[in-house]
Parts: C-alpha cells; sequence; structure tokens
C-alpha cells in the first residue's frame, strides 16, 4: 500500500512539474523584442552626418519601444571597423547599426570581404551629395578660382579629406579631379574617421580642401571657420540655396552622393525585422525625424527591406566601375 501512494505522489509530483513547465513556456516564447537595451553602433567618428543621424533615429526608437538604443561610435580602417561590428554581432536584435555606402565600396578596394549581402537589411533613411569646403579665410572666394589654382598647382600640392582612403568623399574627389582633366591622385588625399574630424582639420589649417556633404561642414561653416564653394549635385540644396553646383559654376555635370541605412546580422528574427522596419518607417513618417534632418540640411530617402537591397546590389556595382576606373579597385569589379 505504502508503494501504491509513494508511486502515486510521484506522478502527483511530475505532473505537477509538467503543469508549471506548461505554464512557464508560454511566458519564455511571449518575451517581445526589445526587452533589454539595444546597442546601435555607428562606423563614423562623433559628430559627422553618419552619428548625428543615427543618434536621432535611435532617440525615435527608444522612444517608441521603450528600451534604450545606445549609439556606439566604432571608427577605425576606413569604416570596416564599424560595419564589421554590425555583421558579425549575435542575431538576436540586440546589436544593429547604420551601414553606409562605403559598404559598396571597401570590399572592392581588398579592404574586408563585407558587402552588402553580409547584412539584414532593414530600411535606407537618407542620401546626401558632397560639397568641397575650404578654410573661411582661404583665398578661393569660389569654386572656379579653387579649380583654376589646383590645374596650375603641381601634383600633391593640394591636401583633402572627408573620409578613409577610398571611401565615398574620396571618390566624390577623385570624378571632380578626372572631369577637370586631372589625374586621381593630383589633390593628395589625407585619411580619417569621418567629415567631423576633417573639419576640424581644416579649421586648423592642417588640409586644404574637405569634400564631405555641406550638413556634415554646416557647425564649421556657421561657426565662421569653413565656407562652401559647390556642391556634386544636380540641383542646389533648398537648405543652402546659395552654394552653387559644379555644373552651374564649372560646366562640369558630375554628381555623386553618401547614403545611410539601418541593417542588422544575417539571420535577424523575422519578429525583430517586422518590428524594426515597422518602427523605422514610423520613425522617417515623424515631424521629430523630418525635422531634424530638414534643419541640417539633411537628404531624406526611405526604401524598405527589398528597395534597400536592390539599391545597395546596384550601387556595389556603379561602385565597383567607378573604383575601378579610378584604379581604387583591388579586384575586378
Amino acid at each position: 500500500m505504502s508503494d501504491i501512494i509513494s508511486r502515486r505522489s510521484v506522478l502527483a509530483g511530475a505532473a505537477a512539474v509538467g503543469a508549471s513547465g506548461l505554464i512557464a513556456a508560454p511566458a519564455i516564447a511571449q518575451a517581445k523584442w526589445p526587452s533589454r537595451p539595444v546597442t546601435l553602433v555607428c562606423p563614423w567618428g562623433a559628430g559627422g552626418g553618419t552619428d548625428a543621424t543615427a543618434r536621432i533615429i535611435g532617440a525615435i526608437l527608444e522612444k517608441n519601444l521603450g528600451q534604450p538604443f545606445n549609439v556606439v561610435n566604432r571608427t577605425g580602417g576606413s569604416g570596416v571597423v564599424g560595419h564589421s561590428a554590425i555583421a558579425t554581432a549575435a542575431p538576436d536584435g540586440y546589436t544593429i547599426g547604420m551601414i553606409t555606402v562605403e559598404i559598396t565600396m571597401m570590399h572592392h578596394q581588398g579592404l574586408t570581404e563585407l558587402n552588402p549581402t553580409s547584412y539584414t537589411p532593414l530600411a535606407l533613411m537618407n542620401e546626401d551629395p558632397p560639397g568641397v569646403q575650404v578654410k573661411a579665410d582661404s583665398p578661393y572666394k569660389d569654386i572656379k578660382a579653387l579649380a583654376d589654382a589646383i590645374k596650375a598647382a603641381p601634383e600633391g600640392k593640394f591636401k583633402a579629406s572627408g573620409t578613409g582612403q577610398g571611401g565615398i568623399w574620396h571618390l566624390a574627389l577623385i570624378g571632380w579631379l578626372q572631369a577637370m582633366g586631372l589625374k586621381p591622385n593630383h589633390v593628395a588625399w589625407a585619411p580619417s574617421n569621418g567629415a567631423a574630424p576633417a573639419m576640424q582639420d581644416l579649421a586648423a589649417g592642417g588640409i586644404d580642401i574637405v569634400t564631405c556633404s555641406v550638413p556634415e561642414a554646416r557647425a564649421m561653416i556657421d561657426a565662421g571657420k569653413a565656407k562652401s564653394l559647390a556642391i556634386m549635385a544636380k540641383a542646389r540644396n533648398p537648405q543652402f540655396k546659395d552654394v552653387p553646383t559644379l555644373n552651374e559654376t564649372l560646366g562640369i555635370n558630375y554628381s555623386v552622393g553618401a547614403w545611410r541605412g539601418i541593417a542588422g546580422p544575417k539571420g535577424l528574427p523575422d519578429a525583430v525585422q517586422a518590428t524594426l522596419m515597422t518602427e523605422l518607417k514610423k520613425a522617417f513618417d515623424s515631424k521629430e525625424f523630418q525635422d531634424f534632418m530638414n534643419a541640417r540640411g539633411f537628404g531624406m530617402t526611405f526604401q524598405d527591406q527589398k528597395g534597400f537591397a536592390s539599391f545597395m546590389a546596384e550601387g556595389d556595382k556603379a561602385m565597383g566601375s567607378a573604383m575601378s576606373a579610378a584604379g581604387l579597385a583591388k579586384k575586378p569589379a
């Protein structure tokens, strides 16, 4: 009899454990993302356009999703360090990042194996053309005066910066030089970890030219330490209507642009992807984001996950061809 009671007690205990397991399991399964802070990696330095864009997006996501979105600047390697941190993160949704146009360029240079297919694309948020900035007290009053001086100068006399070696703003300079009939290296390039440190170097007199977007240069321009002579775009930026295009001033129909979008590592859970895609579109459409970007003159372009993937694939092909033509590619485009 005691054996029967004992067996019944064991079975009852097992049933209780099983029941508690059944009760606990749904609670685990129903845990919604995000349930803890999220890291938002920025591959470029604090104070630049990528950093500013990442921070406004992070702030809006934090407000709408109820968890901190901490922007972490992972710089170095001409963008490789930060882009790698995003691609190699655990695919759980707690590390995402802002990838930039350089992801369509770095692998052509042999700097990394990373390329647009190394990520889970989520949304394209921004696209901007570069400007040509000089120090405020530069003797060049307009882009024609600067262009004439560059043409007359020996190779390497002028020094420019704005991003890493072979980065988008470097390629912008090369395209402009080639359009003027000059060699790609006629103006020496000084690599930097983004537009902000390059603009500081310009103001200090360490370099002569910075090719970066005008919004990225705005702080130094507003402080009276720099001026923008032209933008490499098809039309003027309404936020900087006094800055002419290269075509207007030099008859050079050359334009190029940088872009920024949000992505995660490959293998991001479907539920996380769905939440982020919805929230990023909501963030893009918000008055907070629109006002922030307009106030700084940042271009706003939205592409959903599928559109962003296609956009990057097309850009990757175009950048490969352009870099091969400029002698910057280390492997066939």
